[in-house]
């Protein structure tokens, strides 16, 4: 299949947070189309099991591949773990990018010290992530922190409430003042960083990896010849029936959190 430089980047996440991702793309890239889908219907993915996961992520893709996008991002950390393998064999002839947790750049800039990894149960169980781990296992020690109920809230649009901090202040506490590092590995996660700096202390550094997704996916359509110098374009679309998440995600873009 031919695919245009001037067909849509399609990014896609199992809700609002993928946003996070969305926006440093068009940072790197504003230059470029971009359709952005989010399946809030079925939101949270990360306390579903790993087959509906990838079924879920599947079916978004094909309808996503049918309208004939030049590149798919993954803008999911348990979408990416449970379904890029697929998705990349289903399509082979196109630029598959799913993101990851941010764990070579904490084991880069703190080696031999202690580092924090959230994410969602779905994300920390999976094989992918225990490869990901075990490869930087003998730089720094790494602590897995499931944050279950997050999601939700950035999904209500409550990222910044004190439900978030009475949420994440039993999970984080032990953590204060104690790693050089915490990976927010749920793309939902970087729009609550705020009270996450504030429970782990403002020395620790916070990771995510939306910087090198968006850096990845224009390495590969530079590669391919697909980088496209046009005027810019966004679609925003949502499995949910209602509009509010459409707003919400173009309230997230527009944030700087």
């Amino acid at each position: 299949m031919m695919f245009e430089k001037s067909d849509y980047i399609a990014v896609f996440d199992s809700g609002v947070g993928g946003v996070s991702v969305l926006r440093e793309l068009i940072k790197l890239m504003p230059q470029e189309k971009y359709l952005y889908f989010g399946d809030s219907a079925n939101a949270p993915y990360g306390t579903r099991p790993t087959s509906e996961v990838r079924d879920l992520t599947l079916a978004a893709a094909e309808k996503l591949m049918a309208r004939g996008c030049k590149a798919l991002v993954v803008a999911c950390n348990t979408a990416t773990a449970a379904a890029i393998k697929d998705l990349r064999e289903i399509y082979p002839d196109k630029i598959i990018i799913g993101i990851e947790p941010a764990l070579k750049v904490a084991a880069d800039h703190f080696p031999g010290r202690e580092v924090g990894v959230m994410a969602t149960p779905v994300t920390l169980r999976e094989e992918k992530f225990d490869i990901l781990l075990h490869r930087f296992s003998d730089s720094c020690t790494v602590y897995k922190i499931p944050a279950p109920g997050l999601v939700e809230l950035v999904e209500h649009g409550k990222a910044e409430s004190a439900e978030t901090e009475a949420l994440l202040a039993p999970l984080l506490s032990p953590y204060k003042d104690r790693l050089s590092a915490v990976v927010l590995g749920c793309t939902h996660y970087p729009f609550a960083a705020r009270i996450i700096q504030q429970l782990v202390g403002r020395n620790t550094a916070l990771l995510d990896g939306g910087p090198g997704t968006a850096r990845q996916t224009r390495r590969r359509l530079q590669a391919e010849g697909l980088l496209w110098n046009g005027p810019g374009e966004l679609l925003i679309e949502n499995s949910s029936s209602s509009e509010e998440m459409v707003v919400l995600c173009r309230k997230l873009l527009a944030s700087d959190a």
